[in-house]
């Protein structure tokens, strides 16, 4: 997640972890139950459902944990509790970390949910955006704290961005649906949802798939907690993982633990079950169906670095981590 966050993500709640000191057994499984927290990027939601599965099904539990799930909500960033060891982990994105490492935070991403970024274009059918070419000559609504995004996009592609024009709104679908723009800068798994099941047809350009290259839905710890606190991190992550291949399995059954857990979170079934079908293309790739999931290479980094260099934001190969997800997959 981007700038565009300003108004959607990183609009998130500081999270409260105790963590308890037992003894190791044998391949990492903790004889009593270690309590940490994972610091959610946003409200409760389907996007989390991977989460709520490994804590259901006692992929956390079995491996000596118990995980509390904190909820982001608005104007509390995911990366102050991380970084003050009340959450063990956080869900971020590369940028965000980026920026809080320039701060000096001593943050790794140590995991990819992710592995296609969710930005999208979206446009309709009658007047569609099908590359970032077509943008030349379109008004495009979007909060303005996402210029460097479209920048970036451009440059990318080599578009013209003066020939952009760039109408200022509220992260809504309105303003596409009634004429006032011809496109929108949006998560692939919001916006273009929310018209779906209304009935309105939308076409969805993903960024991606143009080079805008950014890690998403990221997960951060401490250098003190990959140093220290190995064993945690390493059964936090076996469980994220177990939840999300089980998620991928049964989108149903992942929708409807998702509304049986926030009853009164204000969640539709037609929304939630084409997120969860939306997500899907998001997180999975053959990347990780030879790696496993939440995997990255030095290639994927390197993508990563070149995109971040664009949103003026320098960075090294060493802000990621492989060496948990290599103990996990094994």
């Amino acid at each position: 997640m981007t700038q565009f966050d300003l108004s959607r993500r990183h609009l998130l709640a500081m999270g409260l972890g105790g963590v308890g000191a037992y003894a190791l057994g044998s391949r990492g499984l903790m004889a009593q139950q270690n309590q940490v927290a994972l610091q959610l990027s946003w409200l409760h939601s389907v996007q989390f459902a991977g989460s709520y599965i490994a804590d259901e099904r006692g992929f956390w539990e079995s491996r000596g944990l118990s995980v509390r799930l904190d909820a982001g909500g608005p104007n509390a960033p995911v990366e102050p509790p991380v970084v003050t060891g009340t959450a063990l982990v956080g869900i971020s994105a590369a940028d965000y970390t980026a920026a809080a490492v320039q701060q000096g935070a001593p943050f790794r991403i140590i995991g990819v949910a992710m592995q296609n970024n969710p930005f999208a274009i979206a446009s309709l059918p009658d007047n569609p955006v099908n590359t970032p070419q077509d943008l030349e000559g379109k008004r495009i609504g979007m909060p303005l704290a996402n210029m460097p995004v479209l920048r970036t996009l451009a440059t990318l592609n080599n578009v013209d961005i003066d020939a952009i024009e760039v109408i200022p709104t509220q992260y809504d679908a309105a303003p596409l649906v009634a004429g006032e723009v011809d496109c929108l800068l949006c998560w692939s798994t919001d916006l273009p949802v929310a018209m779906f099941v209304r009935g309105i047809d939308s076409v969805t350009m993903l960024m991606a798939d143009f080079g805008y290259t950014l890690h998403s839905q990221t997960y951060i710890a401490t250098e003190d907690s990959i140093a220290n606190r190995r064993a945690e991190l390493v059964a936090l992550m076996a469980g994220e993982v177990a939840g999300w291949n089980a998620y991928r399995e049964d989108l149903d059954a992942a929708t409807d633990l998702t509304l049986a857990r926030f009853p009164d979170a204000g969640l539709d079934r037609p929304t939630q079950i084409e997120q969860a079908r939306r997500q899907v293309p998001l997180m999975f790739s053959d990347l990780t169906d030879a790696q496993g999931f939440g995997w990255f290479t030095e290639e994927t980094v390197a993508r990563n670095i070149e995109t971040l260099a664009l949103l003026d934001m320098p960075v090294e190969p060493e802000l990621w981590d492989r060496s948990i997800l290599e103990e996990v997959h094994g």
